[in-house]
């Protein structure tokens, strides 16, 4: 599909509006999309543009949303001493403005993290299958020793003592699979 802007180039996203009623297809290129911005998108409808659409998809609250402020109150921004951005900013764009901004604004990126990895605040990637069951179970025992720790710190004994044991099966089990690998 051939881009309906500028009739050039293939068409690689495509928009659909629906409004009264009535459904309009947009194709661009990502040229004429980039060109054409948000302003274009707005201007076709009650839309929304992508950063709008992932801000409410990672409920991050939009950055024309005013929130009250009690009078003389200072809002602090926090901001990259590298590179100056702010989060608001980082939350407009959508990327970063260099390496340290990860670090600046490494707490507020965990819960967007843990929505985007269904409750994970890391990405732990694929498996290959040769592998995958001693990794598969290096994995489990890490977990459950993270647990074992936080059933200790609430002195939830009982269940730190099955949590134990279970890490001694899982490690005997790894023991045996390492063997049988050599």
């Amino acid at each position: 599909m051939i881009c309906q802007e500028c009739n050039e180039r293939p068409a690689t996203l495509h928009f659909t509006n629906f409004s009264n009623g009535e459904k309009t297809e947009l194709h661009l290129c990502e040229r004429c999309a980039q060109e054409k911005g948000e302003m274009f998108l707005m201007s076709q409808g009650p839309g929304f543009s992508i950063n709008n659409f992932l801000q409410g998809l990672l409920n991050i609250d939009s950055p024309f949303q005013q929130k009250t402020k009690e009078p003389f109150q200072q809002e602090t921004v926090l901001q990259c001493d590298q590179c100056s951005m702010t989060f608001p900013q980082f939350l407009k764009v959508g990327r970063f403005g260099c390496g340290k901004c990860y670090d600046t604004f490494r707490e507020h990126l965990i819960p967007v993290t843990r929505r985007l990895h269904s409750g994970n605040s890391s990405h732990n990637g694929k498996i290959p299958k040769r592998v995958g069951g001693t990794l598969q179970l290096q994995r489990n025992i890490s977990s459950l020793k993270q647990t074992l720790s936080d059933h200790i710190a609430k002195e939830e004994f009982e269940k730190a003592v099955e949590i134990r044991d279970q890490i001694r099966s899982l490690e005997k089990k790894l023991a045996d699979e390492r063997k049988e690998g050599k």
